[in-house]
């Protein structure tokens, strides 16, 4: 039971952080727990994992999964449609994670355990009740 609380939280962290870091939260470039430190470094690493695309399209891909890491990261902090958002989640981790494959092998994958937090995104949307969510209160209501 609370183990799915963790699992929520620690992926929801892991999405704020790594959007606090591109925009610049974690510190400038450079610094000691920034990866990025600003946007346009953010889009620049986008645009190699996505090299396959133009860099316009990369750009649009970085936006996009910037406003997917926010979102899945609220849903999960408040456990609203749970189910679907780790689910949603695992999906798009597996797609960093093949794309971070392609782009500098799968080492750096293991690096992030992008795969672990796939794994565990997948794991988690396997479950079809979510004691401590918002869902939970919900169904709660509807029975009544």
């Amino acid at each position: 039971m609370y183990s799915q609380l963790f699992v929520r939280f620690a992926v929801a962290t892991a999405f704020l952080s790594a959007v606090a870091d591109r925009l610049g939260f974690w510190g400038p470039p450079g610094s000691v727990n920034a990866s990025w430190g600003n946007w346009a470094n953010f889009v620049a690493y986008s645009n190699q994992l996505n090299f396959f695309v133009p860099a316009s399209v990369g750009t649009l891909l970085a936006i996009g999964a910037t406003v997917l890491e926010v979102l899945l990261a609220f849903l999960l902090l408040v456990g609203f449609r749970t189910r679907f958002a780790a689910l949603l989640s695992g999906i798009l981790l597996t797609a960093f994670a093949l794309t971070m494959t392609l782009s500098f092998g799968i080492k750096v994958t293991f690096n992030y355990s992008v795969w672990v937090g796939a794994s565990a995104c997948f794991l988690l949307g396997g479950y079809k009740v979510f004691p401590f969510s918002i869902d939970a209160y919900l169904e709660k209501h509807r029975r009544k």
